[in-house]
């Protein structure tokens, strides 16, 4: 086994971040403890002084006291007062979510109320809030699923790898990330990148509705599985789901959209590379249509 003392830093950057995109986010010691041994340990030590502290006697004024009686005790619900609350329910944390984010009357605000919100768990586990990054007044938005890694740690939507795709796959239709604006279905990123559930989904929606009518764009890529059936309301597969445009209803306006693979799904599966310029080609004419793009 190798050890890190012989790896060279550049060796041990690759490393860990190989572990951080397989999902790692511990670390553990080398070498296996016995933490049971360990507490029999401590008991072990802690008994010498409790059998000095029975055998010591005790004060007059301490034998009349009485012992408290049960009805003096604090009853549970006051224990538990203040200890740690429960968690708000899926349906009133929808209600929160919504009343938050149509209070908001700009990106900024909504920004401002979606960091401030506690009512996902997955807040708890993730160390960004991921909103949309880039410029509203284009016109043009672009979706993804849910926070990767890499957009977790860098606190920016299609980050790492599969951002530096992304950013060829812009530039090769004459875009920049710069002028388009960038966000995600979900806010935070579910642990171990597993899918978020369908609660999660729903507390969430109000934010990423949110963000399309306050950003009013004209068109709107959806990249990934998850964000094509999320707004297009269908369980089929991503390759069933790119490729066609339909329309988005959000504060009752038709915005056309338009689904393809996300990079990651190609950095994964490179023959798909194809597919997903097909469908940059027709979201580039779009553009061109609308006047949103250069000819």
């Amino acid at each position: 086994m190798i050890s890190a003392q012989d790896l060279s830093p550049a060796e041990l950057a690759a490393l860990l971040h190989f572990h951080a995109d397989a999902g790692v986010e511990w670390l553990l010691e080398e070498e296996a403890i016995d933490r049971f041994a360990e507490f029999e340990a401590m008991k072990a030590a802690r008994r010498p002084a409790a059998q000095a502290q029975q055998e010591r006697p005790v004060p007059a004024e301490r034998q009349a006291s009485p012992r408290p009686t049960a009805a003096a005790r604090p009853a549970p619900a006051e224990r538990a007062a203040s200890g740690p609350q429960p968690a708000i329910p899926d349906g009133e944390a929808v209600q929160q979510a919504r009343f938050v984010a149509e209070a908001a009357r700009s990106l900024g605000e909504l920004k401002t109320a979606i960091e401030g919100f506690n009512g996902c768990n997955l807040k708890h586990s993730a160390r960004s809030t991921i909103f949309a990054d880039g410029d509203a007044a284009s016109g043009i938005m672009v979706i993804g699923s849910a926070p990767s890694a890499e957009d977790d740690r860098e606190g920016t939507p299609f980050s790492g790898k599969s951002g530096q795709l992304f950013d060829k796959m812009l530039a090769a239709i004459g875009l920049t990330r710069s002028a388009i604006l960038l966000t995600q279905v979900i806010p935070w990123r579910p642990p171990g990148n597993r899918p978020a559930s369908q609660a999660e989904v729903d507390i969430c929606r109000p934010f990423i509705e949110r963000q399309i009518a306050l950003a009013e764009p004209k068109v709107i890529l959806l990249l990934g599985n998850f964000s094509a059936r999320f707004f297009f309301g269908e369980n089929d597969t991503i390759h069933g789901l790119r490729g066609r445009w339909k329309e988005i209803a959000v504060a009752e306006h038709a915005i056309p959209a338009i689904a393809s693979l996300h990079p990651q799904d190609l950095l994964t599966a490179p023959v798909n590379k194809r597919l997903a310029w097909n469908d940059l080609l027709a979201f580039q004419a779009k553009l061109k249509s609308l006047s949103l793009l250069r000819n």
